[in-house]
């Protein structure tokens, strides 16, 4: 599919040219009443802001936890009402999972959402359409700490952070839903704040993009 001017980023794509040697931390699959506040906790003892890309239907049922994540100087991000697989949807209910996750954290805090990812980081047409339509930009990642699965340890998820680079957008998961592991990504993401901070890159949210 060729980008449009709406993308943020490609898994491929080059870093953005930015300001500031930043790096950009989102954090997918929540909110988890158990590892968002964790990982929220983290985040303010490093005084670094993240983008939190949340299911709708997990956000309305954790609907103090979201506000608190705004509270706090976060983005919110649109991950789609349930986290469907993109591909295994007919074309109105992409279109659906898109809207009603948007309108989640709009009811939740107030204002729409600016940025959007789809499930898996599977692209699909009308998703894309959809998300434009709303004003979100679609927003991939070039750095993934693989905190899921048999490769999701802490010393793997270490190992993979350490690489990061000025302008990358860093992908990992604040839920323990599926396959992931938020029990090992707290464990790293404390050393990885301040490594970054020793290499001089600052860690940031989307909207300083």
């Amino acid at each position: 599919m060729k980008p449009t001017n709406s993308q943020i980023s490609a898994q491929s794509a080059p870093p953005p040219q930015v300001r500031g040697e930043r790096v950009y931390l989102t954090f997918d699959d929540g909110p988890d009443g158990r590892w968002t506040p964790r990982v929220l906790e983290i985040l303010a003892q490093a005084k670094v802001c993240a983008t939190f890309f949340v299911i709708g239907r997990l956000a309305l049922k954790q609907a103090a936890l979201v506000r608190l994540i705004a509270a706090g100087g976060h983005e919110l991000g649109n991950h789609t009402w349930s986290h469907r697989h993109p591909w295994m949807l007919s074309a109105t209910a992409a279109r659906q999972e898109v809207r009603d996750g948007a309108a989640a954290i709009a009811e939740l805090i107030g204002r729409p959402p600016k940025f959007f990812r789809p499930p898996h980081g599977r692209l699909r047409r009308r998703m894309i359409e959809e998300a434009e339509r709303g004003d979100q930009a679609l927003t991939l990642w070039h750095r993934s700490a693989v905190d899921w699965g048999p490769l999701g340890s802490a010393r793997g998820i270490a190992r993979r952070l350490d690489a990061t680079r000025a302008g990358e957008i860093v992908l990992a998961h604040d839920s323990g839903r599926g396959i992931n592991h938020p029990a090992e990504l707290v464990k790293a993401l404390p050393e990885f704040l301040a490594n970054l901070g020793r290499r001089g890159l600052v860690p940031s949210s989307l909207t300083e993009i």
